[in-house]
């Protein structure tokens, strides 16, 4: 006689850290939401943004919440890399892990950001992982985005095709190395003609470079998050 069983899930909850920066004498200012690379961390993220963080404005960075196993056992659990979502090449399942990870973002900045912030205008600043992450989110929420910028990504707007738009008011600037071996930069501009073609303000620029994360870039970025103040 066989024995009865079934297959279900349950959850499992673990902790996030993420660090928020008060930058200015103002209190109603804009929100800048850093999303890291893949096997980075907040802190490191935090490191490499270094030069935009004298720009006025409450700075938010947020770990990915799945971790990576350091195989050499090197690195305390704090100092593990991390990742934004769950990828196995599967776009039905890539789709519904971006949501998901989203959905999270969602939690955090509307019972916890809100409760500590006053921010008037929100900006996604994602690199590689999280640029795909950064550009979902905008597009799945809008126009709760005021600011997207992304590097070394690509913007998913396939998913949006038979959606509404609505798009008008928000803002892109779109980064690439010339020479990224990692991330196309071909495909990323045809996702920014296309954004464009929905109405949004897009700049997409290739510099010298590769995937990896330079000055150059972060300059870039700082001087086209100043002129977003200014409009």
């Amino acid at each position: 006689m066989e024995e009865e069983s079934f297959t279900d899930t349950t959850r499992f909850e673990i902790e996030v850290p993420f660090m928020l920066m008060d930058v200015g004498k103002e209190k109603d200012k804009r929100l800048f939401i850093y999303l890291h690379g893949f096997r980075q961390n907040m802190n490191i993220f935090r490191s490499y943004m270094e030069p935009l963080l004298d720009l006025e404005g409450y700075h938010l960075f947020i770990q990915g919440p799945y971790p990576i196993y350091d195989r050499d056992r090197n690195k305390r659990i704090e100092e593990w890399g991390r990742a934004w979502y769950l990828y196995d090449g599967n776009q039905d399942s890539f789709h519904k892990s971006l949501e998901h990870t989203s959905a999270f973002l969602d939690q955090l900045i509307d019972k916890r950001i809100a409760n500590e912030s006053k921010f008037s205008s929100m900006t996604i600043i994602g690199y590689s992982m999280g640029g795909y992450l950064a550009g979902y989110y905008t597009l799945s929420r809008a126009p709760r985005v005021d600011n997207l910028v992304v590097i070394g990504s690509r913007i998913k707007t396939e998913y949006f095709k038979d959606k509404q738009h609505n798009y008008t008011e928000l803002e892109v600037l779109a980064i690439h190395g010339k020479d990224d071996r990692s991330v196309e930069g071909a495909p990323q501009k045809r996702s920014c003609n296309q954004l464009a073609k929905w109405g949004a303000n897009v700049t997409y620029k290739e510099l010298n470079g590769g995937h990896k994360l330079q000055e150059k870039y972060l300059n870039e970025i700082r001087k086209w998050l100043l002129s977003q103040k200014n409009k």
